[in-house]
Protein backbone atom coordinates (compact mmCIF):
# COMPACT_ATOMS: atom_id res chain seq x y z
CA UNK A 1 0.00 0.00 0.00
CA UNK A 2 2.89 2.30 0.89
CA UNK A 3 4.58 1.63 -2.46
CA UNK A 4 1.31 2.23 -4.26
CA UNK A 5 0.93 5.62 -2.54
CA UNK A 6 4.47 6.59 -3.58
CA UNK A 7 3.67 5.53 -7.13
CA UNK A 8 0.49 7.63 -7.23
CA UNK A 9 2.35 10.64 -5.78
CA UNK A 10 5.10 10.25 -8.39
CA UNK A 11 2.52 10.10 -11.19
CA UNK A 12 0.79 13.18 -9.82
CA UNK A 13 4.03 15.20 -9.66
CA UNK A 14 5.06 13.98 -13.10
CA UNK A 15 1.71 15.01 -14.57
CA UNK A 16 2.12 18.51 -13.10
CA UNK A 17 5.61 18.79 -14.54
CA UNK A 18 4.53 17.61 -17.96
CA UNK A 19 1.50 19.89 -18.04
CA UNK A 20 3.68 22.88 -17.19
CA UNK A 21 5.99 21.89 -20.06
CA UNK A 22 3.23 20.98 -22.49
CA UNK A 23 4.39 23.61 -24.97
CA UNK A 24 7.94 22.27 -24.98
CA UNK A 25 6.89 18.70 -25.62
CA UNK A 26 3.80 19.51 -27.66
CA UNK A 27 0.24 18.84 -26.59
CA UNK A 28 -2.86 17.19 -27.98
CA UNK A 29 -4.35 20.66 -28.31
CA UNK A 30 -1.76 21.77 -30.85
CA UNK A 31 -0.78 19.16 -33.43
CA UNK A 32 1.24 21.75 -35.37
CA UNK A 33 3.54 22.26 -32.38
CA UNK A 34 4.04 18.48 -32.21
CA UNK A 35 4.97 18.44 -35.88
CA UNK A 36 7.39 21.34 -35.57
CA UNK A 37 9.25 19.69 -32.72
CA UNK A 38 9.18 16.34 -34.49
CA UNK A 39 10.91 18.05 -37.39
CA UNK A 40 13.36 19.63 -34.94
CA UNK A 41 14.24 16.16 -33.64
CA UNK A 42 14.95 15.05 -37.19
CA UNK A 43 17.52 17.79 -37.67
CA UNK A 44 17.99 20.47 -34.98
CA UNK A 45 19.93 22.56 -37.50
CA UNK A 46 16.64 23.36 -39.26
CA UNK A 47 15.53 25.55 -36.36
CA UNK A 48 17.05 29.02 -36.85
CA UNK A 49 19.13 30.40 -34.00
CA UNK A 50 17.59 33.87 -34.33
CA UNK A 51 14.37 34.52 -36.26
CA UNK A 52 13.17 32.67 -39.33
CA UNK A 53 10.60 30.24 -40.69
CA UNK A 54 10.46 26.66 -39.42
CA UNK A 55 8.96 23.85 -41.54
CA UNK A 56 5.75 22.37 -40.19
CA UNK A 57 5.69 18.70 -41.11
CA UNK A 58 4.29 16.85 -42.86
CA UNK A 59 4.22 18.72 -46.14
CA UNK A 60 1.26 17.72 -48.32
CA UNK A 61 2.24 15.66 -51.37
CA UNK A 62 -1.06 14.58 -52.96
CA UNK A 63 -0.96 17.18 -55.74
CA UNK A 64 0.11 17.29 -59.39
CA UNK A 65 1.69 20.64 -60.25
CA UNK A 66 -0.06 22.71 -57.56
CA UNK A 67 -0.27 26.33 -58.65
CA UNK A 68 -2.27 28.01 -55.89
CA UNK A 69 -3.10 27.47 -52.23
CA UNK A 70 -5.71 29.22 -50.09
CA UNK A 71 -7.32 28.83 -46.67
CA UNK A 72 -10.98 29.83 -46.78
CA UNK A 73 -13.31 31.56 -44.35
CA UNK A 74 -14.62 28.03 -43.72
CA UNK A 75 -11.17 27.02 -42.35
CA UNK A 76 -10.65 24.56 -45.20
CA UNK A 77 -7.54 24.23 -47.36
CA UNK A 78 -7.99 24.77 -51.12
CA UNK A 79 -5.32 23.85 -53.67
CA UNK A 80 -5.44 24.27 -57.46
CA UNK A 81 -3.54 21.70 -59.51
CA UNK A 82 -3.82 19.75 -62.78
CA UNK A 83 -6.84 17.83 -61.44
CA UNK A 84 -8.83 20.92 -60.44
CA UNK A 85 -9.50 22.18 -56.91
CA UNK A 86 -8.60 19.96 -53.94
CA UNK A 87 -10.45 20.65 -50.69
CA UNK A 88 -8.91 19.37 -47.45
CA UNK A 89 -8.96 20.10 -43.77
CA UNK A 90 -5.93 21.88 -42.32
CA UNK A 91 -4.30 18.55 -41.48
CA UNK A 92 -4.29 17.66 -45.18
CA UNK A 93 -7.11 15.10 -45.07
CA UNK A 94 -8.74 15.45 -48.48
CA UNK A 95 -12.49 15.93 -48.67
CA UNK A 96 -13.16 16.26 -52.40
CA UNK A 97 -11.74 17.40 -55.74
CA UNK A 98 -13.78 19.73 -57.97
CA UNK A 99 -12.67 19.30 -61.62
CA UNK A 100 -12.37 22.93 -62.73
CA UNK A 101 -10.56 23.06 -66.12
CA UNK A 102 -7.11 24.72 -65.81
CA UNK A 103 -7.80 25.88 -62.26
CA UNK A 104 -5.15 28.47 -61.43
CA UNK A 105 -6.30 30.86 -58.67
CA UNK A 106 -8.82 30.53 -55.87
CA UNK A 107 -10.46 32.76 -53.27
CA UNK A 108 -13.54 32.76 -51.06
CA UNK A 109 -15.82 35.61 -50.02
CA UNK A 110 -17.38 36.12 -46.60
CA UNK A 111 -20.59 34.36 -47.68
CA UNK A 112 -18.46 31.23 -48.33
CA UNK A 113 -18.90 31.42 -52.10
CA UNK A 114 -15.72 30.05 -53.68
CA UNK A 115 -14.29 31.61 -56.86
CA UNK A 116 -11.84 29.82 -59.15
CA UNK A 117 -9.99 31.15 -62.21
CA UNK A 118 -9.97 28.55 -64.97
CA UNK A 119 -11.00 28.05 -68.58
CA UNK A 120 -14.32 27.31 -70.28
CA UNK A 121 -15.05 25.75 -73.67
CA UNK A 122 -17.75 27.61 -75.59
CA UNK A 123 -19.13 27.52 -79.13
CA UNK A 124 -19.53 30.70 -81.16
CA UNK A 125 -20.82 30.71 -84.75
CA UNK A 126 -20.15 26.99 -85.04
CA UNK A 127 -16.55 27.26 -83.79
CA UNK A 128 -15.23 26.07 -80.44
CA UNK A 129 -13.13 28.36 -78.25
CA UNK A 130 -11.33 27.93 -74.96
CA UNK A 131 -11.83 31.12 -72.95
CA UNK A 132 -10.84 32.52 -69.55
CA UNK A 133 -13.51 31.98 -66.90
CA UNK A 134 -14.19 32.51 -63.21
CA UNK A 135 -16.35 29.81 -61.63
CA UNK A 136 -18.53 30.71 -58.64
CA UNK A 137 -19.11 27.64 -56.45
CA UNK A 138 -21.61 27.18 -53.63
CA UNK A 139 -21.22 24.50 -50.95
CA UNK A 140 -17.68 23.68 -52.06
CA UNK A 141 -16.82 22.05 -48.74
CA UNK A 142 -20.20 21.04 -47.31
CA UNK A 143 -21.56 17.54 -46.85
CA UNK A 144 -23.99 18.00 -49.73
CA UNK A 145 -23.25 18.36 -53.42
CA UNK A 146 -21.42 21.47 -54.57
CA UNK A 147 -22.97 23.71 -57.23
CA UNK A 148 -21.40 25.98 -59.85
CA UNK A 149 -23.93 28.80 -59.67
CA UNK A 150 -22.30 31.30 -62.04
CA UNK A 151 -19.49 31.44 -64.59
CA UNK A 152 -17.90 34.72 -65.65
CA UNK A 153 -16.56 34.16 -69.18
CA UNK A 154 -14.38 36.44 -71.30
CA UNK A 155 -15.55 38.70 -72.93
CA UNK A 156 -19.21 38.46 -71.93
CA UNK A 157 -18.48 39.35 -68.30
CA UNK A 158 -16.86 42.66 -69.36
CA UNK A 159 -19.54 45.38 -69.46
CA UNK A 160 -17.38 47.55 -71.75
CA UNK A 161 -17.28 44.90 -74.48
CA UNK A 162 -19.99 44.26 -77.04
CA UNK A 163 -18.07 42.09 -79.48
CA UNK A 164 -16.26 38.76 -79.55
CA UNK A 165 -12.72 38.71 -80.96
CA UNK A 166 -12.31 35.00 -81.46
CA UNK A 167 -8.69 33.89 -81.13
CA UNK A 168 -7.72 37.18 -79.49
CA UNK A 169 -10.08 36.46 -76.62
CA UNK A 170 -8.66 32.95 -76.42
CA UNK A 171 -5.18 34.26 -75.67
CA UNK A 172 -6.37 36.50 -72.84
CA UNK A 173 -6.22 35.09 -69.31
CA UNK A 174 -7.70 35.67 -65.88
CA UNK A 175 -4.66 35.55 -63.65
CA UNK A 176 -5.72 36.62 -60.17
CA UNK A 177 -8.74 37.02 -57.95
CA UNK A 178 -9.53 38.72 -54.64
CA UNK A 179 -12.54 39.74 -52.56
CA UNK A 180 -13.18 42.64 -50.19
CA UNK A 181 -15.14 42.85 -46.94
CA UNK A 182 -18.36 43.76 -48.79
CA UNK A 183 -17.89 40.82 -51.21
CA UNK A 184 -16.72 42.95 -54.11
CA UNK A 185 -14.72 40.77 -56.50
CA UNK A 186 -11.47 41.84 -58.23
CA UNK A 187 -10.26 39.84 -61.25
CA UNK A 188 -6.95 40.51 -63.02
CA UNK A 189 -6.77 39.99 -66.78
CA UNK A 190 -3.94 40.00 -69.31
CA UNK A 191 -4.04 40.06 -73.08
CA UNK A 192 -2.78 41.63 -76.33
CA UNK A 193 -5.22 44.55 -76.84
CA UNK A 194 -4.31 47.58 -74.77
CA UNK A 195 -5.36 50.65 -76.74
CA UNK A 196 -5.56 53.51 -74.24
CA UNK A 197 -7.97 55.45 -76.49
CA UNK A 198 -10.49 52.62 -76.94
CA UNK A 199 -13.89 52.71 -75.24
CA UNK A 200 -13.59 49.16 -74.02
CA UNK A 201 -11.37 48.17 -71.13
CA UNK A 202 -7.83 47.16 -72.08
CA UNK A 203 -6.96 43.49 -71.79
CA UNK A 204 -4.40 44.35 -69.11
CA UNK A 205 -6.83 45.37 -66.42
CA UNK A 206 -8.35 44.83 -63.00
CA UNK A 207 -12.05 44.09 -63.51
CA UNK A 208 -14.45 44.91 -60.67
CA UNK A 209 -17.62 42.93 -59.93
CA UNK A 210 -20.27 43.56 -57.30
CA UNK A 211 -21.46 40.90 -54.86
CA UNK A 212 -24.00 39.57 -57.37
CA UNK A 213 -21.35 39.06 -60.07
CA UNK A 214 -22.18 42.11 -62.22
CA UNK A 215 -19.20 43.87 -63.79
CA UNK A 216 -19.50 47.42 -62.49
CA UNK A 217 -16.24 48.86 -63.74
CA UNK A 218 -12.50 48.38 -64.09
CA UNK A 219 -9.64 50.33 -62.55
CA UNK A 220 -9.40 52.89 -65.38
CA UNK A 221 -6.47 54.86 -63.99
CA UNK A 222 -4.02 51.95 -64.17
CA UNK A 223 -1.53 51.99 -67.05
CA UNK A 224 -1.86 48.97 -69.33
CA UNK A 225 1.27 49.68 -71.41
CA UNK A 226 4.06 51.39 -69.49
CA UNK A 227 5.74 50.67 -66.17
CA UNK A 228 4.84 53.08 -63.38
CA UNK A 229 3.64 53.13 -59.77
CA UNK A 230 0.15 52.29 -61.02
CA UNK A 231 0.65 49.99 -64.00
CA UNK A 232 -0.80 46.57 -64.79
CA UNK A 233 1.74 44.84 -67.02
CA UNK A 234 1.25 41.11 -67.44
CA UNK A 235 -0.60 40.77 -64.15
CA UNK A 236 0.02 37.49 -62.32
CA UNK A 237 -1.86 38.02 -59.08
CA UNK A 238 -3.85 40.28 -56.78
CA UNK A 239 -4.56 40.47 -53.05
CA UNK A 240 -6.91 42.51 -50.91
CA UNK A 241 -6.89 43.26 -47.19
CA UNK A 242 -9.84 40.95 -46.56
CA UNK A 243 -8.65 37.54 -45.36
CA UNK A 244 -9.84 34.75 -43.07
CA UNK A 245 -10.60 34.12 -40.30
CA UNK A 246 -13.87 35.95 -39.69
CA UNK A 247 -13.57 38.36 -36.77
CA UNK A 248 -16.16 39.50 -34.29
CA UNK A 249 -16.01 43.22 -35.02
CA UNK A 250 -15.80 43.08 -38.80
CA UNK A 251 -13.11 42.79 -41.45
CA UNK A 252 -10.73 45.41 -42.76
CA UNK A 253 -13.03 47.58 -44.94
CA UNK A 254 -10.24 48.83 -47.23
CA UNK A 255 -10.76 48.40 -50.96
CA UNK A 256 -7.07 48.93 -51.70
CA UNK A 257 -5.31 46.02 -53.38
CA UNK A 258 -1.88 44.77 -54.38
CA UNK A 259 -1.08 43.62 -57.92
CA UNK A 260 1.86 41.64 -59.28
CA UNK A 261 3.38 42.48 -62.66
CA UNK A 262 4.83 39.56 -64.59
CA UNK A 263 5.55 41.14 -67.98
CA UNK A 264 9.05 40.00 -69.00
CA UNK A 265 9.09 41.79 -72.37
CA UNK A 266 10.11 45.13 -70.88
CA UNK A 267 11.89 46.45 -67.76
CA UNK A 268 9.47 46.70 -64.85
CA UNK A 269 10.97 48.57 -61.92
CA UNK A 270 8.37 47.66 -59.31
CA UNK A 271 6.89 44.19 -59.68
CA UNK A 272 4.58 44.49 -56.67
CA UNK A 273 2.32 47.55 -56.41
CA UNK A 274 -0.04 48.80 -53.73
CA UNK A 275 -3.02 50.40 -55.52
CA UNK A 276 -5.07 52.87 -53.48
CA UNK A 277 -8.86 52.99 -53.73
CA UNK A 278 -9.89 56.65 -53.48
CA UNK A 279 -13.39 58.12 -53.18
CA UNK A 280 -13.93 61.84 -53.79
CA UNK A 281 -15.79 63.26 -50.79
CA UNK A 282 -17.93 65.67 -52.83
CA UNK A 283 -18.71 63.72 -56.00
CA UNK A 284 -18.47 60.17 -54.66
CA UNK A 285 -16.35 59.26 -57.69
CA UNK A 286 -14.02 56.29 -57.26
CA UNK A 287 -10.48 56.35 -58.62
CA UNK A 288 -7.41 54.13 -58.24
CA UNK A 289 -3.97 55.56 -57.64
CA UNK A 290 -0.43 54.88 -56.54
CA UNK A 291 0.93 54.57 -53.02
CA UNK A 292 3.99 56.81 -53.11
CA UNK A 293 4.64 56.32 -49.38
CA UNK A 294 6.41 53.06 -50.16
CA UNK A 295 9.14 55.01 -51.96
CA UNK A 296 10.28 56.34 -48.57
CA UNK A 297 12.90 53.70 -47.80
CA UNK A 298 14.33 54.22 -44.32
CA UNK A 299 17.59 52.27 -44.18
CA UNK A 300 17.73 52.69 -40.41
CA UNK A 301 14.69 50.41 -40.19
CA UNK A 302 15.30 47.88 -42.97
CA UNK A 303 17.93 46.64 -45.41
CA UNK A 304 15.66 45.84 -48.35
CA UNK A 305 12.27 47.15 -49.46
CA UNK A 306 9.13 46.25 -51.39
CA UNK A 307 9.67 49.21 -53.73
CA UNK A 308 13.39 48.58 -54.15
CA UNK A 309 14.11 48.87 -57.87
CA UNK A 310 14.16 45.52 -59.71
CA UNK A 311 14.19 43.61 -56.41
CA UNK A 312 11.76 40.92 -57.59
CA UNK A 313 11.96 39.10 -60.93
CA UNK A 314 8.62 37.38 -61.59
CA UNK A 315 6.24 37.40 -58.60
CA UNK A 316 3.25 35.11 -59.15
CA UNK A 317 1.19 35.19 -55.95
CA UNK A 318 0.65 37.40 -52.94
CA UNK A 319 -1.30 37.42 -49.69
CA UNK A 320 -1.61 39.74 -46.69
CA UNK A 321 -1.86 38.43 -43.16
CA UNK A 322 -4.91 39.85 -41.34
CA UNK A 323 -3.30 39.73 -37.90
CA UNK A 324 -1.59 42.56 -36.06
CA UNK A 325 1.67 42.14 -38.01
CA UNK A 326 0.00 42.56 -41.38
CA UNK A 327 2.88 40.94 -43.24
CA UNK A 328 2.83 40.84 -47.04
CA UNK A 329 3.97 37.51 -48.51
CA UNK A 330 5.08 37.29 -52.16
CA UNK A 331 6.33 34.22 -54.04
CA UNK A 332 8.58 34.61 -57.08
CA UNK A 333 8.84 31.60 -59.40
CA UNK A 334 12.03 32.78 -61.14
CA UNK A 335 13.81 33.22 -57.81
CA UNK A 336 12.05 30.17 -56.30
CA UNK A 337 11.62 32.19 -53.14
CA UNK A 338 9.08 33.63 -50.73
CA UNK A 339 9.55 37.25 -49.63
CA UNK A 340 8.16 38.81 -46.46
CA UNK A 341 7.45 42.55 -46.15
CA UNK A 342 5.70 44.86 -43.72
CA UNK A 343 2.99 47.26 -44.82
CA UNK A 344 5.52 50.08 -44.50
CA UNK A 345 7.32 48.39 -47.38
CA UNK A 346 10.22 47.04 -45.29
CA UNK A 347 11.48 43.56 -46.09
CA UNK A 348 11.64 41.37 -43.02
CA UNK A 349 9.78 40.53 -39.83
CA UNK A 350 9.64 42.49 -36.61
CA UNK A 351 12.62 42.01 -34.28
CA UNK A 352 11.81 40.36 -30.93
CA UNK A 353 11.22 42.81 -28.07
CA UNK A 354 14.41 41.60 -26.39
CA UNK A 355 16.59 42.18 -29.47
CA UNK A 356 19.07 45.06 -29.46
CA UNK A 357 18.74 45.21 -33.26
CA UNK A 358 15.52 47.04 -34.09
CA UNK A 359 15.84 46.71 -37.85
CA UNK A 360 13.48 44.37 -39.64
CA UNK A 361 14.98 40.88 -39.71
CA UNK A 362 15.14 39.37 -43.19
CA UNK A 363 13.01 36.23 -43.14
CA UNK A 364 12.62 35.72 -46.89
CA UNK A 365 13.92 32.33 -47.98
CA UNK A 366 14.09 29.83 -50.81
CA UNK A 367 16.12 29.23 -53.92
CA UNK A 368 15.93 26.27 -56.32
CA UNK A 369 15.86 22.82 -54.76
CA UNK A 370 13.69 20.15 -53.23
CA UNK A 371 14.58 20.13 -49.53
CA UNK A 372 12.49 21.73 -46.78
CA UNK A 373 13.68 25.27 -47.47
CA UNK A 374 13.87 25.31 -51.28
CA UNK A 375 11.37 25.23 -54.12
CA UNK A 376 10.90 24.47 -57.79
CA UNK A 377 8.56 27.05 -59.33
CA UNK A 378 6.78 28.08 -56.15
CA UNK A 379 3.52 29.51 -57.43
CA UNK A 380 1.05 30.11 -54.61
CA UNK A 381 1.07 31.49 -51.08
CA UNK A 382 -1.47 31.62 -48.26
CA UNK A 383 -1.44 32.52 -44.57
CA UNK A 384 -3.76 31.39 -41.80
CA UNK A 385 -3.43 31.31 -38.02
CA UNK A 386 0.34 31.97 -38.05
CA UNK A 387 1.00 29.23 -40.62
CA UNK A 388 2.43 30.09 -44.04
CA UNK A 389 1.48 27.80 -46.96
CA UNK A 390 3.49 27.58 -50.20
CA UNK A 391 2.37 25.80 -53.39
CA UNK A 392 5.64 24.28 -54.64
CA UNK A 393 4.60 23.43 -58.18
CA UNK A 394 7.35 21.26 -59.63
CA UNK A 395 8.03 19.51 -56.32
CA UNK A 396 4.32 18.53 -56.32
CA UNK A 397 3.69 19.61 -52.75
CA UNK A 398 2.24 22.24 -50.46
CA UNK A 399 4.77 23.31 -47.82
CA UNK A 400 3.94 24.76 -44.40
CA UNK A 401 6.03 27.07 -42.21
CA UNK A 402 5.77 28.89 -38.93
CA UNK A 403 7.81 31.86 -37.75
CA UNK A 404 10.20 30.72 -35.00
CA UNK A 405 9.11 33.54 -32.70
CA UNK A 406 5.51 32.27 -32.94
CA UNK A 407 6.45 28.90 -31.40
CA UNK A 408 8.57 30.08 -28.50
Amino acid sequence: MKNQSKYLLLCFLLSIGLSSCSFLFGSKKDKEVDQIFEQGRIDPNLVPSNVGYVPVLPFFNQYINPVDVYVGFDNMLYVCDDMGVHISDLSGNEYRVIPIPKASKIVQDRRLFTYVCGRATVTRSGKTYNLPAVYKIMNAATAGAYQIIDTLIQPDCDATRNNFRGSEDEITAFTGIATTSDNTLYVTRTGPRNDATAFSAPDNAVLIFDASGINTSYAKELNANNSSLKSVLGLTGIASFCAPPQVQFGMNPSKDFFVLQGDLSQPVEFRTLWIKHNVDASSGETTYGQNSDLLLMDTSKATHFLYESYHLKHPVDICISPDKNGYIFVVDDLLDSVFVFTQAGYEGVNAPATSINKKQIIASFGGPGFDLFHFKKCSGVAYFNKVLYIADKENNRVCRYKLSTDIE
